[in-house]
């Protein structure tokens, strides 16, 4: 309550003052007292008998020194609260104009976090388009490098025909009862001992291995003949039977069959017979890959083992351009 009162400047000096005034009446008084109790005079009210001299005496001594205390503790509590007041000034003694240049400070704050912030948005903006721009650039730059493939593929010779054989139903199939499905062809016999079963598996695994991902479209195993002399319908059907469930087996007359092999560039020749009419088969060995327009895309030779041929299936297929 003290601070308070004594907050405007003409109260503190005014408390100064008087604690100033109540020592130094204390200072005199004690004087008066000492040369009116050494010396006494004439008329003086202090000139008493020694018994009530010294009890008014000790009276004044301690008026005096109460009155000294007072006015040292009005003097500091002064002070404490002048220096209160310059240290932590209240907001009364803020100016207009200290109010208006604190807020210009806090508007112009404000006013560059938003610049940096519409910096930054365009600078993003900036760069997601350039981002934008350089994708669509790399992805129509593999679209023509595809189309460009598929043009070079029509050119080649290689599986430009069509075929007209028997599937291991009895079936009449042609090239065109494929079109729209990838196709891992091969060409071999059924009474091949070793190299046809072995290859004829590894096919079938990669079309397995393919059928686990479902993102890709299924694949069609096919097994054409090169031996339709042995190899009819009746053969075909218990042959395939050991592989792929949805392998198909195609036989025809020998015309067929080898009209079916030219347009692959499929070398096929018969051995001599043994006595007991048994012949081995020399043919090419290879598995080709057939895109759904048709059209030849790769083929693998027996070096390549299961997963070499499903991962570039895979690619081909992921990666596939239609015409």
């Amino acid at each position: 309550m003290l601070k308070t009162f004594l907050n405007s400047p003409e109260q503190q000096a005014e408390v100064w003052a008087a604690g100033q005034e109540g020592s130094c009446r204390c200072q005199a008084g004690l004087k008066s007292l000492k040369v009116d109790l050494l010396s006494p005079s004439e008329g003086n009210c202090l000139n008493l008998e020694p018994r009530w001299r010294s009890r008014t005496s000790a009276m004044l001594a301690l008026r005096c020194i109460l009155g000294d205390l007072r006015g040292r503790l009005l003097r500091t509590f002064v002070s404490s609260s002048s220096l209160s007041s310059a240290v932590r000034p209240t907001r009364r003694d803020v100016g207009p104009q200290q109010v208006r240049f604190r807020s210009q400070g806090r508007d112009s704050a404000s006013a560059a976090k938003l610049k940096l912030r519409t910096r930054l948005l365009i600078m993003l903006l900036f760069g997601g388009g350039i981002m934008a721009a350089w994708r669509y650039v790399s992805w129509e730059k593999q679209q023509k490098l595809r189309r460009q493939r598929v043009e070079q593929l029509r050119q080649v010779a290689l599986g430009q025909g069509t075929f007209s054989l028997l599937d291991h139903h009895g079936r009449r199939r042609t090239k065109q009862d494929f079109l729209g499905s990838w196709v891992l062809l091969y060409f071999g016999f059924t009474h091949c001992p070793d190299i046809c079963p072995d290859e004829l598996d590894k096919l079938s695994a990669v079309v397995a291995s393919l059928d686990q991902d479902k993102s890709l479209p299924p694949v069609q195993p096919l097994f054409i003949t090169v031996d339709p002399e042995r190899d009819d319908v009746a053969a075909l059907a218990r042959y395939v039977q050991d592989f792929h469930p949805r392998m198909i087996g195609l036989t025809g007359t020998l015309e067929e069959v080898k009209h079916a092999g030219r347009d692959y560039r499929v070398y096929a020749s018969a051995g001599p017979k043994d006595e007991d009419g048994d012949y081995i088969v020399d043919h090419t060995i290879l598995i080709y890959l057939i895109s759904p327009d048709g059209l030849f895309v790769d083929y693998y030779n027996r070096m390549k083992n299961q997963e070499q041929i499903a991962e570039s299936v895979k690619n081909r297929i992921n990666g596939y351009v239609k015409i």
